[in-house]
């Protein structure tokens, strides 16, 4: 089904999940007046906010480009994976908050499994969607989508560890493992926010495209630019689904600029062809510029 959404509904279907995700931890809570799942409620508030963001980041980065934004506003997913970091660490500082207080408070864990199925349900529930978004967010090249998937998986590692850890202080009446382990998801998340923000600014800093995709890049040049005597100062980055692709092409300084064109022509549409979004800008020079190391068309 995921195969068939675009990023805007994918964005849309987030905001629906997270709050039902967001309902059921909350009632798990008040069932059983856990700390541990306070903490896993309070992230799922997070994720309500991140969900509501991609959202209008993904409906931003979709418009074309216009005179005061000429390469587009793809970059516009970055922000909002920034600021999802951002909320995840601020949410992971009051869970920590809320355990240390519970510290000095324990009492007689005296919930029954009634909250822990409900809590399981919505563990279930967030890596179903956590698989869509991370398969999405590769496939469509939305950071958003990415950073989504990333904070969801990290949701359920921690419901997982939660559930375990209230059901030995259910069977051990070790009531001190609850805030222990809302400590522990405390940090887990300050980590995945970190995580999910330094990500987001490499792209905001326009950093190289993946190796990946420069090896492609470079393999369709390779095969396409016949004619050109060589092909040097390849320049890669990615800002969300977009690719930009610079390089300079040297071409025997005789040769017409019809014919320069004609390899230019051909070598753009192999790259548009082969990759979805890709947006290649070739300086066409005379043999003159030869460089000691380059791609050496067939």
């Amino acid at each position: 089904m995921h195969q068939r959404l675009n990023a805007e509904e994918l964005a849309t279907s987030s905001i629906l999940v997270a709050l039902a995700v967001m309902t059921l931890k909350v009632a798990a809570w008040r069932m059983t007046g856990s700390v541990a799942f306070l903490s896993d409620a309070l992230e799922s508030l997070v994720n309500i906010g991140g969900a509501v963001m991609a959202w209008f980041a993904v409906r931003y980065a979709q418009r074309p480009p216009d005179a005061g934004h000429p390469y587009g506003h793809h970059k516009a997913e970055y922000f909002s994976a920034v600021i999802e970091g951002i909320l995840i660490v601020i949410a992971a500082l009051v869970i920590l908050h809320e355990a240390l207080n519970a510290l000095t408070r324990t009492g007689d864990p005296g919930w029954g499994v009634a909250g822990m199925v409900v809590n399981a349900l919505a563990m279930l529930v967030n890596l179903a969607w956590a698989r869509v978004l991370l398969l999405a967010g590769t496939r469509l090249s939305s950071p958003a989508l990415s950073a989504g998937g990333r904070h969801l998986m990290s949701d359920v590692w921690t419901s997982a560890g939660v559930l375990a850890g209230l059901g030995l202080a259910l069977a051990t009446g070790w009531a001190v493992l609850d805030p222990l382990l809302a400590l522990l998801v405390g940090v887990n998340i300050l980590r995945e926010g970190w995580l999910v923000i330094a990500a987001s600014v490499n792209g905001l800093m326009d950093t190289a495209a993946p190796e990946e995709d420069r090896a492609r890049v470079e393999e369709i040049i390779h095969r396409t630019a016949n004619g050109a005597m060589q092909v040097h100062g390849l320049k890669t980055r990615r800002a969300g689904r977009a690719l930009f692709v610079e390089l300079h092409m040297v071409v025997d300084g005789a040769m017409t600029v019809r014919a320069a064109h004609d390899i230019c022509d051909r070598v753009e549409a192999a790259l548009c062809a082969a990759i979805p979004d890709v947006q290649p800008v070739i300086h066409v020079e005379p043999e003159h510029k030869l460089e000691p190391a380059g791609i050496e068309p067939r």
